[in-house]
């Protein structure tokens, strides 16, 4: 039992830092880039990605040492929607980090650079989207937990 509460209280953890530093970002992304917001984007969007790596690490030791154990969720069809929509998310928060990538390069040669404004937009979309995709993560949780999805 305390195994289980401990794993949960790691995944929660993982994805409250998930939606932090997410949601960092589409802040950052709100107004006209200049130098120094790019190399914290840069920054953000790497603890972005552990976050990210942690939740999804969690989620697994949850599937394998949680008190539900492994054949509770492969049976049910909404935990293969949680796991769409992780795969949609990590999909579309590629795009986002090469972008950041560019930016911080073309800082190396032209320090007074700064991102075209459509493509800013493009890349905030993009993360916004992110962010509401992420949204439905827990209430698919919740249907899971309850055993919402079993025929």
């Amino acid at each position: 039992m305390m195994t289980d509460a401990l794993l949960a209280y790691f995944h929660y953890s993982a994805i409250f830092l998930f939606f932090a530093f997410l949601t960092v970002e589409a802040m950052l992304l709100r107004n006209p880039l200049d130098a120094n917001t790019i190399r914290l984007l840069v920054r953000v969007d790497l603890w972005y990605f552990a976050a990210a790596i942690l939740a999804v690490v969690s989620g697994l030791m949850r599937l394998f040492w949680g008190i539900k154990g492994v054949g509770f969720y492969p049976g049910n069809p909404v935990f293969h929607v949680k796991v769409a929509l992780v795969v949609a998310i990590g999909t579309l928060s590629f795009l986002p980090t090469l972008q950041y990538i560019r930016w911080a390069r073309q800082l190396k040669v032209a320090p007074q650079f700064e991102p075209p404004e459509l493509a800013r937009r493009h890349v905030r979309r993009l993360v916004m989207i992110e962010l509401h995709i992420a949204s439905l993560l827990p209430l698919a949780a919740v249907f899971m937990a309850r055993g919402i999805g079993f025929g």
